[in-house]
């Protein structure tokens, strides 16, 4: 089962994501946490995708393009996948079918997970990540429920930067919704939702593909 996952930042992808990875034994093939972990190891790449990042704004196609290729070769997505933020511009998207097709692999499903621009910008200006254990909390955290650890803001969840992100987003990705509606791949889910609520549904199109 070969998933991509479509939706604006902050949508919930990454929560869904996880549901769907545990319940179907999936990789879990996500660029932004493969680009915050070179960012934060400082690796060529890491610093050349930074400034983009900091920005809210896209990741050149030709670095995030290469980190997928390379990931997709890897043998724990030979049992299936889900691409969580990638492809997210057409280029990527053809590239992607591309480099599929070599691996004799194909797209069996994308998801687009749609919510208000409003709602995104209010849960990501208040969300805050711990810096020891990687927990998910909110502005109300004064510290890590988990480990106790500081609490702090991603530059790029900032309100500003966020409604940048969302811009860039409706110019750039958007467009992947009708890219995949004409490959007769596209699913629409409203993530307006409760998670669970959101996740059920999601799971009634996966088990229709089982």
């Amino acid at each position: 089962m070969n998933i991509v996952l479509l939706g604006a930042p902050g949508a919930g992808k990454g929560t869904q994501a996880a549901k769907i990875v545990a319940e179907y034994d999936v990789a879990h093939i996500s660029t932004g946490d493969i680009l915050r972990a070179a960012v934060k190891a400082q690796t060529p790449l890491g610093l050349e995708a930074k400034s983009f990042m900091d920005a809210g704004e896209l990741v050149p196609d030709s670095v995030v393009i290469e980190l997928v290729k390379e990931r997709l070769k890897e043998k724990d997505t030979e049992k299936g996948f889900i691409l969580d933020g990638f492809p997210r511009t057409a280029t990527q998207a053809v590239a992607l079918a591309t480099e599929l097709s070599a691996l004799g692999r194909d797209i069996d499903i994308a998801i687009a997970v749609a919510v208000d621009s409003e709602v995104i910008v209010e849960r990501l200006a208040s969300r805050r990540l711990c810096r020891n254990c990687g927990y998910i909390g909110t502005a109300s955290d004064a510290s890590c429920p988990v480990c106790s650890g500081e609490m702090y803001q991603r530059d790029d969840d900032r309100a500003q930067t966020v409604r940048n992100r969302l811009d860039v987003y409706e110019k750039a990705t958007a467009p992947l919704v009708e890219y995949y509606r004409g490959c007769d791949l596209l699913a629409e889910v409203d993530g307006d939702r409760p998670v669970e609520e959101v996740y059920a549904d999601i799971k009634s199109m996966l088990d229709t593909l089982n």
